[in-house]
């Protein structure tokens, strides 16, 4: 094939995968296996030596996981990628591959919930820190670096507080700190938003959400740029003979992709959060049709916060899409061809408690589901407060972003007209 610049669509149908030259199979093969059969014994040992790229092992890799991993990393305009069986677990392993105890992370205060308590329990376990900040303000991030700041961490769109970052400056200042700044950019997919374009050096992912985009199948990514320059110093195991993996130095071995190659053979081998062939082959149906249902996904979301915002009923109405919003001006710089599917809101609750407002707004709802995820075809919704951050305390999920009568609604396809009156008949029954 000729050098190209292919487009985001082409590549959504067509990176990482050629027809199936045994059969001529048109569409990708599901390699339903554990392991695979060695060449020789001199084959082996070449494959486990790091000599030869080849697969051993699904934990460690399979021909259609590796599709989905060179899928992704051409859509986000990466290097290279290792997939996870979730998007906790691509977080995970993206930062348990470079901190170790004694280390210390800067990170965004308004995150996914699961990864503000990987933060500030789990990690703690392990003697590594985390500071949380207030991501409105850039330098924040710098105020906060200490000598033993080791990555900076950060979503695209804060979830569920729908905030957008300032990835350019927050990039310049881990530059600076000689560290990675490493983002998650699920909420905006790689459609709107290409991070590492814009300062980031690893990116990561729930395919669970958009990519995946059907509320069927569980799986993550990490996709590093390959510009990071990992031999300045600082992380020693990725210079220093790996006591993990035969002495092998990852930096001086595999230069531009040693970040993606030390996660797969130090951490992957070991703690095994591996995607399922299976899992693999249902996102990279998801991901044929990102651009399409993106598109969709913002037209109605703009449609819905447009009605919302002059609905007698509604308090206030977060979405960057909207002129009025704070983050609006960084949304057009950074997702100019879209401001994403989630959207919160506040109801007028009158004499009733907003809690019971937003109960009652819910449970009266027809179609739009009720249910812990985002990125479904499918809208849907839920209370964050009393959900996916009760287990923070009521000032830490306001830092999150996340005050006690917030509704997030997660667009889907469905006809505009039809989701308008499903909202608008729950918000009828919601307050007298």
């Amino acid at each position: 094939m000729p050098d190209r610049q292919f487009g985001f669509e082409t590549l959504a149908l067509h990176a990482g995968q050629i027809p199936d030259a045994a059969t001529g199979a048109r569409a990708l093969p599901i390699y339903q296996t554990t392991s695979f059969v060695f060449d020789s014994a001199d084959h082996a040992a070449s494959l486990f030596n790091l000599q030869t790229f080849g697969n051993v092992y699904t934990r460690l890799s399979n021909p259609t996981t590796a599709a989905f991993e060179e899928r992704c990393a051409a859509l986000e305009g990466g290097r290279a990628a290792v997939a996870t069986a979730s998007g906790q677990a691509a977080s995970m392993v993206a930062l348990l591959n470079i901190v170790e105890t004694g280390d210390h992370i800067v990170s965004s205060s308004k995150l996914y919930g699961g990864t503000h308590t990987m933060f500030n329990v789990n990690f703690k376990k392990f003697g590594i820190d985390a500071t949380l900040v207030d991501p409105d303000e850039p330098e924040n991030f710098r105020a906060a670096l200490r000598p033993n700041t080791r990555a900076i961490f950060s979503e695209t769109l804060g979830n569920p507080a729908i905030n957008m970052v300032d990835l350019e400056a927050i990039g310049m200042i881990a530059r600076e700190a000689g560290v990675p700044f490493i983002v998650d950019n699920t909420a905006a997919s790689p459609y709107l938003c290409q991070p590492l374009h814009h300062g980031a050096d690893i990116v990561v992912h729930s395919a669970t959400k958009f990519m995946g985009g059907h509320g069927t199948t569980m799986g993550g990514v990490v996709i590093e740029s390959g510009k990071f320059p990992w031999g300045n110093g600082k992380f020693p195991s990725m210079t220093e003979p790996s006591a993990g993996y035969h002495g092998v130095r990852f930096f001086e071995t595999f230069g531009d992709f040693a970040y993606t190659m030390k996660a797969r053979m130090e951490v992957m081998r070991v703690f095994g959060p591996t995607l399922a062939p299976f899992n693999a082959w249902q996102l990279l149906q998801g991901i044929e049709t990102l651009p399409v249902r993106m598109d969709r996904h913002c037209a109605n979301t703009m449609a819905v916060a447009t009605y919302l915002q002059s609905h007698p009923k509604v308090a206030w109405v977060n979405y960057p899409g909207l002129s009025s919003n704070r983050y609006h001006n960084l949304v057009k710089r950074y997702m100019p061809k879209g401001a994403g599917a989630l959207l919160s809101f506040g109801i007028k609750r009158g004499k009733i408690s907003s809690y019971e407002a937003g109960v009652a707004f819910i449970e009266g709802l027809q179609f739009i589901s009720h249910l812990a995820n985002i990125g479904d075809a499918k809208s849907l919704v839920i209370h964050p407060a009393s959900t996916t951050h009760r287990q923070l305390p009521e000032a830490d999920q306001i830092k999150a972003g996340v005050p006690p009568d917030m509704i997030r609604l997660s667009i889907g396809l469905e006809t505009i007209d039809d989701i308008l009156w499903d909202i608008d008949q729950a918000l009828a029954g919601a307050v007298a």
